[in-house]
């Protein structure tokens, strides 16, 4: 029997931080429009887009124009980052591991980390991650690892099989998109790209019918108030 899950009031947001901009293909957008179809066709609000076509300068700072940077398009990717239930980050590998705007954008949402939301949590409380690898050379679980374990740390809840993939063999050789890679026929692939969309949407729902992350035991802004809960250090007994 069918279970009937509506995920229509699910919004995700796609970001692909390979190092082409939107006027090249990318293979790892070819992978990931297969996760956004998927969930475009549950009824989901998919958001998309390519960390190359912005301008993002290093730093920590919530806006880099305060530090001395021209111009910072990070406000407007952490507007919908925050707008959204899910995020997902592609990248291809690079050397192993991910790409260096994967690096950045991880390093541009830990600089706004100690926000908090209403619960008075860290920002990315109550928000779901996972991420989409592509490459010619092994990395995958390496790259899914690192990018999962940030999420995780910043506040994101992952849930299981919330990374999939798709390498080539070893060395220079057909990607993702060539035909000749049979990538898109691959069964494993395919599979583990559907259970992580599928396992990302669950999750969401779950935490919508909670209305996010319960605060009890974690609320910065409590803590700060003086709120310990059960805490009490053994070597003051």
């Amino acid at each position: 029997m069918k279970e009937e899950v509506d995920f229509t009031s699910v919004k995700a947001l796609f970001v692909n931080c390979t190092l082409k901009d939107s006027s090249k293909k990318s293979n790892t957008e070819g992978l990931m429009n297969v996760a956004m179809n998927i969930m475009t066709s549950e009824g989901v609000t998919v958001d998309y887009l390519r960390l190359a076509d912005y301008t993002i300068p290093e730093g920590l700072q919530p806006d880099m124009t305060e530090d001395g940077a021209e111009k910072d398009d990070w406000p407007l990717i952490f507007k919908k980052i925050m707008e959204a239930d899910i995020l997902v980050m592609g990248t291809p590998i690079w050397l192993g591991e991910k790409s260096s705007l994967a690096t950045k954008m991880i390093e541009r949402m830990y600089g706004m980390s100690g926000k908090t939301n209403e619960k008075g949590q860290y920002v990315y409380y109550g928000k779901v991650g996972g991420c989409v690898i592509t490459g010619n050379e092994d990395g995958i679980k390496h790259c899914a690892m690192g990018i999962l374990y940030a999420f995780q740390h910043l506040g994101f809840s992952i849930p299981p099989q919330a990374d999939c993939g798709w390498i080539g063999e070893a060395g220079p050789g057909p990607s993702y998109l060539d035909e000749e890679s049979g990538a898109m026929q691959n069964e494993f692939t395919n599979r583990n790209t559907t259970f992580t969309s599928y396992n990302l949407l669950h999750m969401a729902k779950m935490l919508q019918r909670t209305k996010g992350f319960p605060s009890y035991g974690n609320s910065r802004d409590a803590w700060d108030d003086g709120t310990r809960w059960n805490f009490e250090n053994p070597e003051y007994r």
